[in-house]
């Protein structure tokens, strides 16, 4: 009995606190923004990797075969590089946290 009144409230802030995070998901702006027009060159590689999966390999030899694998490994490293993202190692990551604990 000497425990109800912890329950009690460990269940009403569980019940007033779920609605805060469903309202979270209602905003109308998307997270992320989508490039709204894709470069000639990327869209170029893009439809050829569509090309590529949509074809009949069964009928290539083994070294047409080959160079496609070749090919989809380079497109991709070039659609990988041409992304405008940021990249950091985890040794980049470790830096700047001590970094952080030293400055602060």
């Amino acid at each position: 009995m000497k425990k109800l009144p912890h329950y009690i409230i460990l269940l009403l802030i569980c019940v007033l606190l779920v609605p805060t995070n469903s309202f979270a998901t209602l905003s109308e702006k998307p997270l992320i923004e989508i490039p709204k027009e894709i470069p000639a060159e990327v869209q170029a590689k893009l439809d050829r990797l569509n090309e590529i999966k949509a074809m009949d390999k069964s009928e290539l030899t083994r070294v047409e075969k080959k160079a496609l694998r070749k090919e989809v490994r380079e497109t991709k490293a070039f659609l990988k590089s041409s992304g405008n993202g940021l990249y950091l190692s985890v040794g980049a990551i470790i830096i700047i946290i001590l970094l952080l604990i030293l400055l602060l």
